[in-house]
Formats: C-alpha cells, structure tokens, sequence
C-alpha cells in the first residue's frame, strides 16, 4: 500500500537534508549514525537524482536562488518540503519493483506535481522501522526556479511563476494523492484509497513519541525483572492513544451523545465538548482540548452519533424482546409435530412403519410436555395466550421492518434524485442564462429534462424546504439500514418463536384429544339385558 507523508521544514541547512539520503542515520534520535572513527557511514544502497540541479550541489543552488529572489529569510518561513513515497514491502517480491524502478517513478512524479522546483530525489530500499519496503525521498526547495506552463492543479496564477513559493493546499495534497494511486494502479502495485480520511490519524510525531515511549518502558521492565518484580505494564500508549481506547470503549455502549459523554467523564475523566459540529476531548491532566480530526475519522462527530444510533436501535430490539421474561431465556428446539396415524396412509399400511411413527410420537410428546414444564405453561389457556401474544409481536415486528424497508426506499429515491439534479444544475444554469433558449434546450434536452424531473420529485418530497445534502441524506440511510436489520433480525425472531409455539399448542392438542380417547376406551360398557323368550 503506497503512501504519501508530507513534511515542511524552516530549516535553511538545505545541506542536511542531502546528508540524510545518502548517510546512515538513527530514525529515532534524528542523528547520524558514526563509525568507530567517528565518521559518518553511507547508505548500503540508494539512487539518488536532481531536478533542475546537480544533486550534490542542491544546498548550494536552493541557497543562491533564494539570494537571487530575497526569499526564505526569516526563521518561520518554509524553506524545503520533504515528500515520502513508501511502497508496499509486498511490491518488491510480488510486483518485481526494484530501487531503480522505483526511482524512475520518483522522478516522473516529481516532474509531473513540482514543475520548476529545485528537487532532490532519492530511493532508499530498506524501511527505517526494519519492514524493508522500498521508500522513495523528493526534497524540494519552497522557492520555485522557473516559470513553467499553467497545470490543472495550480490554484493561483502565480503558482506557475518562478520567484514564488511551493504553496500546499488540501485539494493540492488530494491531487498528490491521487496521482500517486494512478501510479501504483497503471504499475499493479499495491495501494490503498488515499483520499478517504484515516479511521484512526497517527502522527509522525505520535508515532516516535510511542516508539521513544516503549522503548523507555522496555528498558524500566528489565531494571524490575532484575529485580524480582512483575511488571504491571508491558506496552506504551500516548496520550491520543489512550483517548482513542477510551472513546472506542464507551462509543461501543452509548445510545446517545448523553450517555456517550457521562460515561466517558466517570469512566475515564474525560471530558466531551460539542462545538460548531465538531468534537473536541479534554483528559482531566491536560488544559487544552483535543480535536477529534487529529483522532481520526472514527472518533469525529459524525461517526460517532451514527454509531449511537444503532446502538440505539440495538437496544430497542433487545428491549422488545425481554418484555415477556421468557424471552430472555429463549433458547431455539428441536420441536417437531406429533403425527396423526389415522392420517397417514403410510403408517396405515406398514405396521413396522406405525409402530416407528408411535415411538416417534412419544418422544415428541415428551419433549412437548417437557417445554411446557420448564415454560411455566400451567393450564391450556395460560399457553393459548402465550400464543396469541407472540403471533401479535411478530405481526408488529413485521409491519415494523416493512414500514423502515419503505422509507428506505424512499430515501434512496432522494438520493437517486438529488445526484441527478447536481449533476444537471450547471447546464440548467447554462440553459437559463442562454440567448436562445430553444435551441439550447433542443441540444441539451435530455440533461435539462433530467434535471427538472428531479427538481419536481425533490420539490414533492420537501415542499417549500430547502434540499437537503447528500451527505445528509447517506447518514438517514445508513440509520436506516442499521434500524431495518434490527428490525428484521426481531422479526426473525418471533417468527422462530411463533413457529415452536404453535407446535407445541398443535401437540398439546393431540396429547389431549388421545386422553380424550383412551378415556372413552377404558369407560366400562353398559351390558345388554337378556330376556327370556321361552315363556
């Protein structure tokens, strides 16, 4: 999976980033690693190439350039960016990429996104954490050198200009992002989705915070072994570590923002702030907030309050199932109904087969009475409404998902409606500002058909209300979604419920009409009078 890090420095050493790409370094303590003369020792493998430069004299060209443009002269400016391109370790073994392929890739994406910078680029093949994947370094100076032809992504005239600076924007990282997918995707390696937010965002800072962090604790664990001690604590969180846990843990058993936020301060001290849509986490050791866009994805509001509404509607349906006491204790038989030999022409006609259908019966009536021992079914009319009372709840649970299955629906057909209306919008807009209406209409009839097609149903949907988002408009989806699962999946449930039960009202009855029989046998015959008819 290829991914793109990006860093800016306000360092002027424009030469200390030549000396990382091709020297050993520490990744953890950021310092040249020496040898036992005290020199520095190189890289047992990189490719190394300069844009608009020779690559060995990078320092010394980024520094006249700025002289030249009397640029990147105070400290808070941004004198270089460093940008990373690390491949998936799988590419080289499954992929067949190589340290000189990759950097043929470097150079062709360094070309195509920094046009007119002063760049460095250098492949490195083995992965500073020891997972040996392949990493491509592009170092390029803030200041741009020449004028170059005006590209797509460029957002500001002077964006093309030699003399003015590298400037990052968010759809200028997305662009980096994505032709580097399109690299990996036209090359068969290894990618994942860039532009989707991470789930859960991991700094470069945070991350050698827990590395420093963990290898502290490991040093301390050893010192207590030494010493005979257990150690109570074998890995190393952050701080954002913790929070992310914490929130993860109380996220998972809140039906609401409420809930969700008391549980969260008794639990764990922490506090939840809502402001301007967004959430904010304020543990009890520290004074400032922090963001949950600096969490992740799964800890921002949004995801957050869809959860609670599932959890919410989880909760419903394990509420309407305890309502009768039994439901709680319901475990799923094996019931199977008693078979009326005078009805089966089988039996009739095999007395083999009779007798195996009989045994059959009593096993089955065993198990009948059995369930209705431990059910606490006392009397006949104590079962039938046990019945009739689950044949309601299933006919509700039913009637419950149908009607969420219909509003799903019509959700859907909002989206359906709302994509075709945005995506018509500009050549209505078009249409509406034409000089010749007609023809414009006889030439984009389908696109404004569409569009006022759309405009009519959304208007039907929401009247005089202003049309939702489409983001608005997924989010009721996925609630949606979530609530007609539960529902079926409640539905499902009495439906098994109602099926054993009206097995067991159906033995019941048969247990009892063959009472009623072998009652009627063993009654004692009335004998007949004889009379006497010689007289």
């Amino acid at each position: 999976m290829a991914i793109l890090k990006h860093i800016a420095s306000k360092s002027s050493n424009y030469g200390a980033a030549l000396e990382y790409l091709i020297f050993k370094h520490d990744e953890l303590r950021k310092t040249p690693i020496l040898d036992q003369n005290g020199n520095r020792i190189m890289r047992d493998e990189f490719y190394l190439d300069g844009l608009n430069c020779e690559p060995y004299s990078f320092d010394a060209a980024c520094q006249q350039l700025n002289r030249e443009y009397q640029k990147n002269k105070n400290k808070n400016e941004i004198k270089s960016h460093h940008y990373i391109i690390s491949f998936d370790p799988r590419d080289s073994t499954e992929n067949c990429l190589t340290g000189k392929r990759a950097q043929e890739l470097g150079l062709e994406y360094a070309k195509a996104n920094f046009p007119g910078h002063q760049a460095l680029v250098c492949t490195h093949m083995d992965g500073h954490n020891g997972s040996g994947n392949i990493h491509v370094h592009i170092v390029i100076n803030s200041l741009r050198k020449l004028d170059v032809p005006k590209q797509s992504f460029m957002e500001r005239p002077i964006d093309c200009k030699a003399g003015h600076k590298h400037h990052l924007t968010k759809d200028y990282l997305k662009h980096l992002q994505k032709s580097l997918m399109d690299i990996c995707m036209r090359e068969n390696l290894n990618q994942i989705d860039l532009l989707s937010p991470s789930l859960s965002k991991v700094s470069e800072q945070e991350y050698y915070a827990k590395r420093r962090g963990q290898i502290n604790l490991d040093l301390t664990n050893l010192e207590l072994l030494g010493d005979g001690f257990t150690p109570a604590k074998t890995t190393f969180e952050t701080e954002k570590e913790k929070i992310r846990n914490a929130i993860t843990d109380i996220a998972k058993r809140s039906a609401s923002f409420m809930d969700f936020q008391n549980l969260l301060k008794l639990e764990y001290g922490i506090l939840v702030k809502d402001h301007r849509g967004r959430f904010s986490y304020l543990p009890a050791d520290r004074e400032k907030f922090i963001s949950a866009r600096t969490l992740g994805t799964s800890f921002d509001r949004e995801h957050l309050l869809l959860l609670f509404q599932c959890n919410a509607a989880e909760k419903e349906k394990q509420q309407c199932r305890v309502n009768d006491p039994m439901d709680a204790l319901y475990i799923k038989s094996n019931l199977r109904l008693v078979v009326n030999l005078q009805d089966c022409v089988k039996a009739q006609q095999s007395y083999a087969y009779a007798q195996k259908v009989k045994i059959s019966n009593l096993q089955k009536m065993a198990q009948t009475v059995l369930y209705v021992q431990e059910h606490g079914y006392d009397s006949y009319e104590k079962l039938y409404e046990a019945a009739e009372s689950i044949d309601r709840k299933m006919a509700t649970a039913r009637s419950d998902a149908k009607l969420t299955e219909v509003k799903l629906k019509k959700v859907n057909e909002q989206i359906h409606h709302l994509g075709q209306y945005f995506s018509t919008k500009s050549v209505y807009s078009e249409f509406l500002k034409a000089p010749n209406k007609k023809i414009f209409r006889q030439t984009h009839f389908d696109e404004i058909a569409k569009y006022e097609e759309a405009r009519q149903f959304l208007k039907r949907d929401f009247l005089d209300e202003k049309f939702p988002s489409m983001k608005d408009l997924r989010a009721e989806k996925e609630l949606l979604m979530c609530t007609k699962d539960a529902r079926y999946e409640t539905y499902h449930y009495f439906k098994e419920r109602n099926t054993e039960i009206q097995t067991v009202l159906a033995n019941v009855d048969s247990i009892l009409e063959m009472e009623k029989l072998q009652q009627r046998e063993q009654r004692p015959r009335a004998k007949k009078r004889s009379y006497d008819m010689s007289l």
